[in-house]
C-alpha cells in the first residue's frame, strides 16, 4: 500500500487555551491521517480526542 504525507492542521486544549498545532503525518489516505493525528497528540499531551479538533486535512505535494 503506496503512503502519502498530509497536512493536518487544528486546535488542542492546552490548560484553558485551545492551541494550534501542524503535523505532517506519513498514511495512506486522509481517514488514516486524521486517526494518526489524534494518537500522537494524544499521547503526547495526554488528550482524550474531545480535547482534539481536526480542522484540515490536506495532501503533501512532492517537490
Amino acid at each position: 500500500m503506496d503512503e502519502k504525507m498530509f497536512e493536518v492542521k487544528g486546535t488542542f486544549l492546552m490548560g484553558e487555551d485551545w492551541k494550534p498545532y501542524t503535523k505532517v503525518i506519513k498514511a495512506p489516505n486522509e481517514k488514516q491521517a486524521k486517526e494518526r493525528a489524534f494518537a500522537v497528540i494524544g499521547s503526547k499531551h495526554n488528550l482524550k480526542r474531545r480535547y482534539i479538533k481536526v480542522d484540515a486535512v490536506a495532501l503533501v505535494k512532492a517537490a
